[in-house]
């Protein structure tokens, strides 16, 4: 620590190119947080968390393929299943594309059995849904991001689904609210909207009778891929062969139809990184080059090559984790709002840490080269010009 003066004072040595280099690295970090977040969210679909006690099966070559409501009765024989429900995918928004609605037509008594201790709805309000044929439970904080109220019409437009006369428009009646039971669970649910499979099925005007996946409570999570095996074995071979797996990484199959997000994140951050290694290095050996002179007089007062070798190192380690708490610092404040922006998506702070072993690979790449310069300097030539 005793150095720490000095290696501080010649950081700012030039204030200027210190500041906009800091300011280079704090952006690429906080690109790296938020982008590595995200990633990991993706790559690590939140095992033990809720939903860890289910199950989901959908058609085995895409989601976006029906299943026949048949095969809930099938599925619900299986030893291990305690109960099952289904859904199918409107794929709503409200007004305009951007402003996304997880609109899901459900069976009321199944769906609510399999989540009976995620959810919460008051009686009065259930009451209402249940005798309300164009009823809608919608979950808190939707209501509140749009200002709605109980009892307002709520218009939808699905981008699959068209009524029977044509058109893709669906209103429904707001009858009450629902909350989640878990607050780790509440980005996953702000944007669901519940309203009655019936409905949907006499309303629509093509897959009658059939159901996007069908979600099934298991009796012990430890059990999953056993059960999973057992309810894929029923409808091999048959027309509608299924794909049976954790809700959790059914999740994340789902979002990841839009893509190889993982691919897309590497690929950004690997520009970002490149590009700041030539940025960077060119500080590092620039702040050198100037103070040759110096480093040999640090030499003649009896420094050695090793002691230079270092602070030269530290210098550029304390660039770049300075810059790099500060961009992390700010990509976990943004980590609620890319929650929202994702639909709900979990992220996980924990994805930040690789960010400081980030930083200290890039101080050692961009200081090494002119920190062994400095090192190999041959004081007599460096006083003289010679070097």
């Amino acid at each position: 620590m005793k150095y720490f003066p000095l290696i501080w004072a010649t950081l700012w040595r030039k204030k200027t190119r210190t500041l906009f280099t800091l300011l280079s690295v704090v952006v690429a970090f906080l690109l790296f947080g938020m982008l590595e977040t995200v990633n990991y969210a993706f790559s690590h679909p939140g095992a033990g968390s809720a939903g860890a006690d289910k199950v989901i099966t959908t058609n085995k070559y895409s989601i976006v393929l029906s299943l026949p409501f048949a095969d809930l009765q099938e599925i619900r024989s299986v030893p291990g299943v305690t109960d099952a429900t289904w859904l199918t995918w409107l794929g709503a928004y409200y007004q305009e594309q951007k402003n996304f609605v997880f609109a899901l037509p459900i069976d009321t008594e199944s769906y609510f059995n399999v989540h009976q201790h995620e959810l919460t709805v008051s009686d009065a309000h259930m009451k209402a849904y249940r005798s309300t044929r164009s009823g809608a439970l919608v979950n808190v904080a939707l209501m509140k991001k749009f200002g709605w109220k109980v009892g307002d019409k709520l218009p939808i437009h699905s981008t699959i689904w068209t009524q029977k006369n044509g058109s893709l428009d669906w209103t429904f009646d707001i009858v009450g609210t629902f909350d989640v039971t878990d607050p780790k669970q509440a980005n996953a649910q702000a944007f669901t909207v519940f309203f009655h499979y019936d409905l949907f099925d006499e309303g629509r005007s093509f897959g009658k009778g059939t159901v996007g996946w069908i979600e099934a409570r298991i009796d012990n999570p430890a059990n999953a891929a056993a059960i999973a095996g057992k309810i894929d074995a029923l409808f091999a071979n048959s027309p509608n062969e299924t794909k049976t797996q954790p809700a959790n990484d059914f999740a994340m199959t789902f979002l990841k139809q839009v893509g190889d997000i993982g691919f897309v994140l590497r690929a950004i951050l690997g520009a970002v990184f490149f590009t700041l290694l030539f940025l960077t290095g060119n500080t590092m050996m620039q702040s050198v080059r100037e103070r040759i002179p110096e480093l040999a007089v640090l030499k003649t007062l009896g420094f050695t090559d090793g002691q230079v070798l270092a602070l030269v190192i530290a210098e550029s380690l304390l660039l770049c984790l300075f810059a790099a708490l500060i961009g992390l610092g700010l990509s976990y404040a943004t980590l609620p709002i890319i929650g929202q922006a994702l639909q709900g998506v979990q992220l996980d702070p924990v994805a930040l840490i690789p960010g400081l072993g980030a930083a200290v690979l890039l101080a050692l790449i961009v200081g090494l080269p002119p920190a062994l310069r400095a090192m190999r300097l041959n004081i007599v030539d460096a006083l003289s010009g010679m070097h």
